[in-house]
């Protein structure tokens, strides 16, 4: 896209082969011809880029300088921009190398935890007593935390005679509940038997009964 003729300044747009899902980065290079040009290297500079990390643009900037120097004298303009087109295509694949790198990364740490979670860590000397020290702490700790309670407990009981200069109605409790309930039993009396219907047995028609020996049957 031609910008001016006088001096000639124009814009191209440099764009990479497709990547990973169709993904392309791209640049859009300034040029501005000097009066001695090819003598002296063209102006160049990028106005836009799309995908490009800022190392990217840095890198694409030293590759134009580099590449003008080895063809001052020549006319350069497809020269510098084939040079950048394979720097992009470059970059695409260093992006396609990263992201299978950081996914290969993802899939390893997935692994590592999967065996972290069925063999757990293996027990050595110095982590199995730094566990027990801090297991015995904790242990203690509920121990303190415990007696405390019992202690505080034992000082809130209060004695009966606390409890009954608190409420003076305990003394009444036992007569009140004695006449609530009456006071009364109820007994079923179908449960015995009149005396005279007992068939007992006279002593005088036991014959080992023996009222002068005492330690008779």
């Amino acid at each position: 896209t031609v910008l001016s003729e006088k001096p000639t300044t124009f814009t191209i747009t440099v764009t990479s082969e497709a990547g990973e899902n169709d993904e392309t980065v791209q640049t859009t290079l300034k040029f501005t011809y000097r009066e001695k040009y090819p003598d002296e290297t063209p102006l160049y500079e990028i106005v836009s880029q799309e995908n490009l990390e800022d190392n990217d643009v840095t890198d694409i900037i030293k590759l134009l300088e580099q590449q003008a120097e080895e063809n001052l004298g020549m006319v350069m303009i497809f020269t510098l921009v084939s040079a950048v087109q394979e720097k992009l295509n470059e970059i695409v694949d260093q992006i396609k190398t990263r992201r299978e790198e950081e996914k290969k990364q993802k899939e390893r740490e997935a692994e590592e935890e999967e065996k972290q979670r069925f063999h757990g860590t293996p027990v050595t000397i110095e982590n199995f007593l730094n566990w027990k020290a801090k297991f015995d702490a904790e242990l203690l700790e509920i121990k303190r935390k415990k007696m405390k309670e019992e202690e505080q407990a034992g000082k809130n009981k209060l004695s009966g005679k606390q409890l009954f200069e608190m409420d003076h109605n305990l003394d009444t409790s036992d007569i009140q509940f004695l006449e609530e309930a009456g006071n009364s039993v109820e007994v079923d009396e179908s449960l015995f038997q009149e005396m005279d219907d007992l068939e007992l047995e006279d002593e005088e028609d036991d014959p080992d009964y023996n009222p002068v020996n005492l330690d008779s049957d």
